[in-house]
């Protein structure tokens, strides 16, 4: 989550900012209130500069950030980490209870800025500026599912933070790097109406298995929910499945993988579920260069469709001059290449499908009282 990348000059993003589409500008600024300007200017950019250090406040929810007992993601969280590594400084991510506490922190000068959704009135009222993470283009969020009102609130307009996280956010809209976010951390990925097939399934089998999630997950240092999660998008957490290719049990290990992971009975939920969280545990391990939260991302693709798979892919990419090691670049190049291999398709589904699956059962109100 942090980088590791030491300070120099300042990004090349800024410094072609003379040049940036001034009609993006315009449209995220609409969103900075005007205040009185003290004589005395605080510059916070300087001081994430010399810190190495951007500190953010937020509250979680579906737009912002989901914290995992191991790791933080989610879109807002995202762009925020991508920001950081474009400043090359570290990032310093806090959640906190409510909006009121966030403001309060980046007005007493304890955070470099805080990801809100609160309404301008209230921002406003404390003499803070923001900025709209859609750039005045709300469509990506909404169609998505995600909160369109979603911003990044600073103590001063006039401080250069401000107003080069202005120009971040508009750019990140122009070249395509919201959408893809929205797109992968979209909320829309299981239909509505399947929600309550999918509740009643996890009400009705989660509390026979959840003791071998938690079992394995803890002999790998896994987060059970996320095994059940995996499980769920394997068979429905039926250990009687069978696919027509052959891949059976609770966690769809195929016969080679099974006996690799030590599993005799595929069709034995504790064995499939040993044996899924070693081969996840494993696919894991391969990614170990990759910071969380992508490293997850890319062991469940490669979980899906095999390492090597995996590895070709990043070559392609690498070839043509795109970071392979960073998911959302991985997913879009999936996306864009869907109709070249059914196993993109197949691919992007089922990580954003676990995905949406491990949220629901963090957060489910139901499923936490099983």
């Amino acid at each position: 989550m942090r980088s590791n990348s030491t300070l120099g000059s300042r990004p090349s993003l800024y410094s072609t900012a003379s040049s940036f589409p001034s009609k993006f500008l315009v449209l995220a600024s609409l969103l900075i209130p005007y205040h009185s300007i003290s004589a005395s200017k605080a510059n916070q950019y300087q001081s994430v500069l010399t810190s190495n250090k951007l500190t953010v406040v937020a509250v979680a929810n579906k737009s912002t950030v989901f914290e995992n007992d191991q790791f933080q993601y989610g879109f807002g969280y995202d762009l925020v980490r991508d920001y950081a590594q474009d400043l090359n400084v570290q990032l310093d991510f806090k959640t906190v209870e409510d909006d009121a506490t966030a403001l309060a922190l980046v007005a007493q000068g304890k955070a470099n800025f805080a990801m809100t959704t609160s309404s301008m009135p209230i921002i406003a009222d404390q003499a803070l500026a923001a900025i709209s993470v859609s750039c005045g283009d709300s469509s990506s969020l909404v169609n998505n599912g995600l909160d369109h009102n979603l911003r990044w609130v600073f103590q001063r307009e006039d401080d250069q933070l401000t107003e080069l996280s202005n120009q971040y956010v508009c750019q990140s809209q122009q070249n395509g790097r919201t959408q893809q976010l929205a797109s992968f951390y979209s909320q829309q990925i299981v239909k509505e109406d399947d929600w309550v097939g999918i509740q009643n399934n996890l009400i009705q089998r989660m509390p026979i298995f959840e003791a071998s999630f938690k079992a394995s997950a803890q002999q790998y240092d896994l987060d059970w929910h996320l095994l059940a999660a995996i499980g769920y998008q394997e068979s429905y957490l039926d250990p009687t499945s069978v696919s027509p290719t052959g891949v059976r049990g609770l966690m769809m290990l195929t016969n080679t993988t099974a006996q690799a992971m030590g599993v005799n009975n595929r069709e034995d939920a504790s064995q499939s579920i040993q044996g899924g969280a070693k081969y996840y545990d494993l696919m894991l391990s391969k990614y170990q260069h990759i910071p969380l939260p992508d490293r997850n991302w890319f062991a469940l693709a490669a979980y899906n469709m095999g390492p090597g798979a995996v590895s070709k892919i990043q070559r392609e990419m690498r070839s043509q001059g795109i970071n392979p090691d960073n998911w959302i670049n991985f997913y879009d190049f999936l996306k864009r290449n869907q109709a070249k291999n059914s196993r993109y398709t197949q691919a992007v589904q089922y990580v954003t499908r676990i995905r949406t699956y491990l949220e629901h059962i963090k957060t489910s109100p139901k499923l936490l009282m099983i």
